[in-house]
């Protein structure tokens, strides 16, 4: 019997696009299902993730499994006839997982300060917001991906971010090209990868998307 895939996503969300990109790159059949995660949440979502209530959940043969990084960790091994996201050697998977821990816990709160704060607390945000992107720079040096020749986790963990760089730099009147030109430089070799360009969303849609919750919330 074929496996029974289920995602619940939300589109514009980096953590969902994750499992998108891993899903596409193992080749995986899935059923999408979009949440309305600010008015209605499904009950389904509120069964399968009744700790935390938040997307993405992989729903495999009835299991779910909850958090983006775990869920693309999943991926990896249970779809592993394709080219592994993760390597085997132990220290360089022990870095790999640092790495995308370290994306999870400071990329998404610094952007999301500097698209929904102003004045100085903008400003603040702002110069966190490089200075991460300037460390996870200089840890991709001169390699073509964060895990050498070939593309995996940290760089699944961290392009989803590239469809919000428009509204960061709008919002936050800077260019991230200009202070971090290898990074973008490598996402834009990412982008090439049909797997991550099919995941992201437009740039623009993903701007007008957060004007509207400025507005909605109250934050502009």
């Amino acid at each position: 019997m074929a496996d029974k895939v289920i995602l619940l996503d939300f589109w514009p969300s980096v953590f969902g696009m994750r499992v998108r990109i891993a899903l596409a790159e193992k080749g995986v059949e899935y059923e999408s299902r979009e949440e309305d995660l600010f008015n209605n949440k499904s009950p389904l979502l509120q069964e399968m993730n009744p700790v935390h209530k938040a997307i993405p959940v992989l729903i495999h043969n009835g299991k779910p499994i909850c958090d983006s990084v775990f869920v693309v960790q999943y991926i990896d091994e249970v779809w592993n006839d394709k080219a592994p996201l993760l390597p085997s050697d132990p220290y360089r998977k022990a870095q790999a997982r640092f790495w995308a821990d370290y994306i999870d816990k400071k990329v998404y709160d610094f952007g999301k300060n500097v698209w929904t704060t102003k004045g100085e607390e903008q400003d603040a945000a702002k110069k966190k917001f490089i200075e991460c992107l300037k460390l996870l720079e200089g840890e991709l040096g001169d390699k073509p991906y964060f895990g050498g020749e070939t593309f995996g986790l940290c760089d699944v963990a961290l392009i989803t971010f590239y469809s919000w760089f428009g509204t960061y730099e709008i919002c936050g009147n800077f260019s991230i090209e200009a202070e971090c030109p290898t990074l973008i430089a490598w996402a834009k070799r990412c982008m090439q990868k049909e797997s991550v360009a099919k995941s992201l969303p437009d740039q623009h849609k993903i701007y007008d998307f957060a004007m509207q919750n400025k507005k909605k919330f109250g934050m502009e």
